[in-house]
């Protein structure tokens, strides 16, 4: 007879931080699953016609461990009565299966099984949340419990359609995000049926092209004649959030650039900042010349021990969110976004300067659309985006 799990208080619960499985004990099955993005997801384990079931019962951060050992004992009760979670019932499903239909694999479980099959070649942590966030948010209410052989052209159309015209981008991602846990099962056959997911020959037939019906949104940015004054504020004002933000407006990097800086990242002597591929959009390293303002920023910042993050939250674990840069602009009583001080330099040095084109696109780290003009600017121009990152600077902090 399997040892019983101990069972876990939820303070003990709360310290489980390494990637893994941790049975919690309370009820058999339940168990708490750490992705290597850290997304941390309850999960109800029951075998079912001698085949192994995962379901999932919701993130660590929506569902207290209460709930969630009740939730396993709903499960629990529905299996000892016959029932599939709510497919088929036992005896009906050894038919199935004995007529070659699936015994059953849900989408949910799949999702999760096949994000952990590509651990290694993430570009980084934040977009390995983004994947599970999207299928969490719009897949799993609709198909999450689903049997993967069971998913429809119609099941996928009711997640899609909601969300296609207003949300173009979100929905393209998604589909395709769906395809390709529906892809893994079709691989691993737990599915004999075509992908319903699939956008050429299939989906492309019922919905419109993303590009016809995409809307650029641009981040609202704060006007450059208006940066100078909110500088002098963010002066006047304590804690991490403000210097991070005043790191980010003289950089012109991005939040999630900003929020995540490390102090191994800084070369002081040489005033360069390298923020490595992996912490970069475009999964390209990108070095930031440092002015004198973004020098003393820096040195304002307190260093803590043994933790090399600039900015990080109350756990020490993780930076600060974004969140905490936006409500400074919110207090201030600002519609404006931090990823829009971007746009603000850009404006700035488009309209008051004459530095080059090819600069201003390095400095903001983007990605050329021209072949030619990427093989020409094979280097990053970093003694040439000096004197335009100190100009920025200068007209930032002028009072």
């Amino acid at each position: 007879m399997p040892k019983r799990a101990k069972e876990l208080s939820a303070a003990a619960v709360s310290k489980l931080r390494e990637p893994g499985r941790y049975a919690v004990g309370g009820v058999e099955g339940l168990q708490l699953r750490i992705t290597e993005a850290g997304s941390r997801l309850w999960i109800y384990r029951s075998v079912i016609d001698g085949k192994r079931r995962d379901i999932g019962l919701g993130y660590y951060e929506d569902v207290t461990l209460s709930q969630a050992r009740d939730e396993a004992r709903e499960k629990r009760r529905s299996v000892r009565l016959g029932l599939d979670l709510g497919l088929a019932p036992v005896g009906q499903r050894k038919t199935l299966a004995a007529e070659g239909e699936s015994a059953g694999h849900s989408f949910e479980a799949v999702a999760i099984e096949f994000l952990d099959s590509k651990k290694d070649g993430w570009r980084n942590e934040k977009h390995k949340t983004q994947w599970v966030r999207t299928l969490e948010t719009y897949a799993f209410p609709v198909i999450g419990q689903m049997d993967v052989a069971d998913i429809e052209l119609a099941h996928v159309l009711d997640i899609l359609r909601p969300i296609w015209l207003t949300k173009t981008e979100t929905a393209t991602r998604l589909r395709g995000r769906i395809e390709s846990v529906i892809g893994y099962a079709i691989a691993h056959e737990w599915r004999e049926k075509g992908n319903p997911a699939q956008w050429r020959g299939l989906l492309d037939k019922v919905l419109p092209e993303p590009s016809k019906v995409k809307k650029t949104e641009h981040h609202k940015s704060m006007p450059a004649a208006e940066t100078p004054a909110f500088m002098a504020a963010l002066d006047g004002m304590e804690g991490g959030a403000a210097r991070a933000l005043q790191l980010l407006i003289l950089t012109a990097t991005r939040s999630g650039e900003a929020r995540g800086a490390r102090w191994s990242e800084f070369d002081m002597e040489e005033r360069i900042w390298t923020i490595p591929a992996e912490r970069m959009k475009a999964g390209v390293e990108h070095r930031v010349p440092l002015s004198d303002q973004a020098l003393s920023i820096l040195q304002g910042v307190p260093r803590l021990e043994s933790v090399d993050m600039l900015f990080p939250d109350r756990s020490g674990r993780k930076p600060i969110s974004d969140l905490a840069l936006s409500k400074i602009m919110r207090k201030q009583q600002l519609e404006f976004v931090p990823h829009g001080f971007r746009s603000t330099f850009r404006d700035w040095a488009g309209d008051h300067t004459e530095y080059a084109r090819e600069l201003l696109e390095a400095s903001l780290a983007h990605t050329l659309e021209s072949k030619v003009e990427a093989a020409y600017r094979r280097k990053d121009a970093l003694e040439r985006r000096r004197p335009l990152m100190q100009d920025w600077a200068n007209f930032i902090s002028q009072r």
